[in-house]
């Protein structure tokens, strides 16, 4: 399964549609203007809130935490003591899984993965229409909404950190 991201217009208060490969709308990503934190909401096309993103607050360092129907589903923040400056954890809500997302976020090319099996691939290079990154679900009993959720989140807090430094 393949979904293509409108790149330039993710930011807080824009919403945009991600389409399949076909090009027909699959989500609507609604950025949540004046709040106090960063907040998205993940919607299918009827306008229901598949997954709610926003910022933690009071947190030591940035991160975003992914929830469904009001139950925490997942919470990323950049790794620690990781040598690889693009290197997110995404922790699950159920306290044992753990999703890893590494290489190059600003740059659109990384890959999610569980205990070392690829799930997603997040890139600019199958595309020819600029501004524009696919994720690719690579596992057929993958939840595509939270892929895409924690490919919305990991380029926030990228984003986010590098407009800091």
């Amino acid at each position: 399964m393949r979904f293509l991201v409108r790149d330039r217009l993710l930011g807080i208060g824009d919403d945009y549609w991600i389409e399949d490969d076909r090009g027909n709308k699959v989500f609507l990503v609604d950025g949540k203007a004046m709040r106090l934190r960063d907040t998205f909401e993940l919607k299918d096309t009827q306008g229901r809130v598949l997954i709610d993103i926003h910022q933690k607050m009071l947190s030591l360092r940035d991160t975003m935490v992914i929830e469904r129907d009001g139950e925490p589903l997942a919470k990323i923040r950049r790794k620690r003591l990781s040598l690889l400056r693009n290197h997110y954890r995404v922790s699950l809500a159920d306290g044992r899984t753990e999703l890893d997302v590494s290489g190059k976020i600003l740059d659109r090319e990384f890959a999610v993965e569980y205990d070392g099996e690829l799930l997603a691939v997040v890139s600019r290079r199958w595309l020819h229409v600029r501004e524009t990154y696919g994720v690719d679900v690579v596992r057929d009993d993958a939840d595509p909404a939270l892929l895409i959720a924690v490919a919305v989140c990991v380029i926030h807090l990228a984003e986010k950190e590098h407009a800091e430094d």
